[in-house]
């Protein structure tokens, strides 16, 4: 059983520095441009102001409605027009390294993102399809690494590398329509979208890349577009309490907080942030969320530790935390990984948690582990840039045999 003392040595450093900046390619991709950047961008091709608008609609129907992978594709633009962007541009998304499907039908992708500099290793992401009865939910990346060091998570144990672009958010959305077949224009099996929800719960910390992750949502959500309502895209966050109200205002999506102890002493150990943000300071800047109701509840995200987080009084002090905020409790099993020192909860005791938090008034559904088997589940993503050992794969596959 892990005890809250000792668990990772000296106490883990809040942040983490970027080790590396973009370096855009030669020819940049046009994916990840709002209107008015694509606007720029023809005036300065020479496309005259009065055709801009038109052009900008074109391009924007092409790119994010119908998932054009070349200019060619694009018979409503001009040819000129085409010859002319072919020649500065590409519609480029990230390039597909590896694809893995899990038995119960999650689909993980390694993706290489493309970079201008040749001397610099590629940067490498994942990202996370989930296919359930009524919705197909996205798991979307934000950083290379991720900035914090949350004791529990796989992806906290990487390095940062750098933040990703909003091109690069989007374009992980774009690739996953383009592997599933799942286009606006296209027929899809049940004649339904397959990707309906997304979440920005992949690697990194999505409001320490806040300009990036805002430009990307508010393309996705756009509904000339890829057309994905706001109200189905969630953002979860550590708690960089200064940008939650900032998404709230300038994104407008659900939120969701990796809450994970009700106590600062441990909360500090699991989620270093918390001696910068604590959890008084976290829980008023979600009373202060713009649009939050009972109809848009926020999302507390509740790791369950054996021995560490799932007694009743933890449950008891959840509830009074709460209390005031519109909210429900996704309790979530710890997906274990090799060498971490935590363990899942006993489901016997995670029962009695969601019970009484049920009992109190709250939604708290426990998430069922997907796509283990293939590291995709909750916690577990780190990418390729930091290989896991044959021995730690090894470790880990058992541990989902035997969940």
């Amino acid at each position: 059983m892990a005890t809250t003392a000792g668990l990772r040595g000296a106490a883990a450093p809040l942040e983490k520095t970027p080790l590396e900046t973009y370096v855009p390619p030669a020819k940049p991709s046009l994916i990840g441009l709002s209107r008015a950047e694509l606007a720029a961008t023809l005036g300065e091709l020479g496309v005259p102001e009065r055709q801009q608008k038109m052009r900008v609609q074109q391009l924007w129907h092409w790119l994010y409605f119908r998932g054009a992978s070349s200019f060619d594709e694009m018979t409503s633009v001009s040819k000129d027009t085409r010859t002319t962007l072919a020649e500065r541009f590409t519609v480029d998304r990230p390039e597909v390294v590896a694809e893995q499907i899990s038995n119960d039908g999650t689909r993980k992708w390694l993706l290489r993102l493309p970079s201008g500099d040749g001397l610099q290793k590629a940067h490498e992401v994942e990202c996370v399809y989930i296919p359930e009865t009524d919705r197909g939910t996205l798991c979307v990346s934000s950083q290379v690494g991720c900035t914090l060091n949350c004791s529990f998570c796989h992806t906290g144990t990487q390095r940062l590398v750098r933040n990703l672009t909003a091109g690069e958010i989007v374009g992980q959305i774009m690739v996953a329509r383009d592997r599933l077949n799942d286009w606006a224009d296209r027929e899809t099996p049940h004649g339904n979208r397959l990707i309906t929800n997304i979440v920005m719960m992949g690697m990194g910390e999505p409001l320490y890349n806040f300009d990036a992750v805002r430009d990307a949502l508010l393309i996705v959500s756009d509904n000339e577009g890829i057309g994905i309502s706001r109200r189905r895209i969630t953002l979860s966050t550590s708690g960089v309490v200064p940008n939650i109200k900032r998404a709230g205002e300038e994104i407008g999506v659900a939120l969701a907080i990796s809450l994970h102890a009700v106590r600062d002493e441990l909360r500090n150990e699991l989620v270093p942030l918390n001696r910068k943000y604590p959890i008084a300071e976290l829980l008023q800047a979600c009373r202060d969320y713009p649009g939050a109701s009972n109809a848009r509840r926020i999302t507390f995200e509740y790791v369950m530790l054996k021995g560490v987080n799932d007694s009743l009084d933890d449950a008891r002090l959840l509830v009074k935390l709460l209390k005031g905020i519109p909210a429900k409790i996704n309790l979530i099993p710890f997906n274990p990984w090799p060498g971490s020192a935590y363990e899942c909860s006993d489901w016997e005791q995670i029962e009695k948690f969601s019970e009484y938090v049920f009992n109190a008034g709250y939604s708290s559904p426990v998430r069922t582990p997907r796509g283990r088997d293939i590291l995709a589940a909750c916690g577990q993503l780190k990418s390729e840039t930091e290989k896991l050992s044959a021995r730690e794969r090894q470790a880990l596959r058992a541990m989902a045999m035997t969940d």
